[in-house]
């Protein structure tokens, strides 16, 4: 009985601070560059368009590991010569939009759904989507106590990172596709939506709090290593098993005052999605030592090995996708029927692949005219 009251306390306890996660919001962890990321800032080195630093936000996911592994490896900052880069790291992606709107922000690793919503209630003036980072790298894992099948989801308590970020978008699609019903404000319904921080979903699972998590990767593998199992894995629900989960985008006043920086920021990127696919085991590695340096912990191998299977890392910004994930959110209730015609300008990025001698991407007819 003892045990059975300190679990119902946990799971209580645990729900009262999904509450709070759920309502907080912020501008990100923004800390003083390390010691590492000075000793790559070239000294005496050039700095672009005059600037001083560049600000470039991400999130702890494998899912941005373009970021993690262009910051460890010193990949980024050395297109940047003497314009030193500074980091910020947020948990989903409204956190980021709102560093972006204030100011605080120059440029950002970021999903697709928050860069929709942000650049229809901006009427297109607050930013442009200009590469591609990662596709894939997502997934729905349950309590297979409580979880058996696609319709025992119904009635369950299931989290996703935030209110409106990608996988939150995603997962309230599911559930409408079913004929479920959730309202997209509280996450009340014939499912219970949770807005959990990736970092508190495992300690809620562990307590029993939820029942399962649609989440991007390292935390799906964190899930199943206590225990969960993975119901449906999202890449199955693509073609091609193919869709954009993280993209770069950027202050529209910034990329009309600093094209040369952002260039430069996108022939980091570029190249380091090519370092990235030429050397897997160590980009995979300095990609753990940036999630430690950032949360405090490595991940084991036995979660490492199983998330980074799952993700792509492609500059391609996969655009027709980002149609299909707009159409998601306006049938779940988080979106207005959009135009996204301007929403990106990969201009600068196809002219850094033809100097790479590599093909150009497309918009999907969604680029700037």
């Amino acid at each position: 009985m003892l045990a059975g009251t300190l679990r119902r306390g946990l799971a209580a306890a645990a729900l009262s601070f999904l509450g709070l996660v759920a309502t907080g919001c912020g501008y990100g962890s923004a800390a003083e560059p390390t010691e590492h990321d000075r000793s790559q800032v070239t000294g005496g080195g050039k700095k672009i368009d005059g600037l001083d630093t560049v600000r470039i936000g991400y999130f702890p996911n494998l899912t941005h590991a373009t970021a993690l592994i262009g910051r460890r490896q010193g990949l980024l900052q050395r297109e940047l010569g003497g314009t030193e880069s500074e980091y910020s790291v947020f948990n989903a992606g409204p956190s980021e939009i709102e560093a972006i709107n204030s100011g605080s922000l120059d440029i950002g690793f970021i999903g697709p759904s928050p860069s929709i919503n942000a650049y229809m209630k901006s009427s297109g003036r607050n930013l442009r989507i200009i590469s591609g980072a990662a596709s894939g790298g997502v997934k729905f894992v349950v309590n297979p106590d409580r979880i058996k099948s696609l319709d025992d989801v119904r009635g369950k308590r299931i989290s996703t990172p935030q209110k409106g970020n990608t996988q939150d978008v995603a997962f309230l699609n599911w559930i409408s596709e079913r004929g479920w019903k959730v309202d997209p404000e509280s996450g009340k319904g014939d499912v219970s939506v949770f807005r959990t921080d990736n970092k508190v979903a495992p300690a809620a699972y562990k307590s029993g709090s939820i029942d399962g998590a649609w989440v991007p990767e390292p935390t799906a593998s964190q899930l199943v290593a206590e225990g969960a199992k993975v119901l449906i894995d999202e890449a199955a629900l693509w073609p091609d098993e193919r869709f954009v989960v993280t993209n770069l985008i950027v202050s529209q006043t910034f990329l009309k005052e600093h094209p040369d920086v952002v260039e430069a920021v996108l022939r980091g990127t570029v190249r380091t999605t090519a370092w990235i696919k030429a050397n897997p085991d160590t980009a995979k590695a300095a990609a753990n030592t940036q999630l430690k340096a950032d949360t405090g912990k490595e991940l084991p191998a036995d979660i490492l090995a199983p998330a980074w299977k799952s993700i792509r890392f492609t500059y391609d910004p996969l655009a027709a996708t980002l149609t299909t994930e707009a159409e998601q959110a306006v049938r779940v209730g988080l979106l207005d029927e959009p135009d996204l015609q301007g929403v990106f300008d990969l201009r600068l990025l196809n002219k850094v692949l033809k100097n790479e001698g590599r093909p150009p991407v497309q918009d999907a007819g969604l680029g700037i005219k």
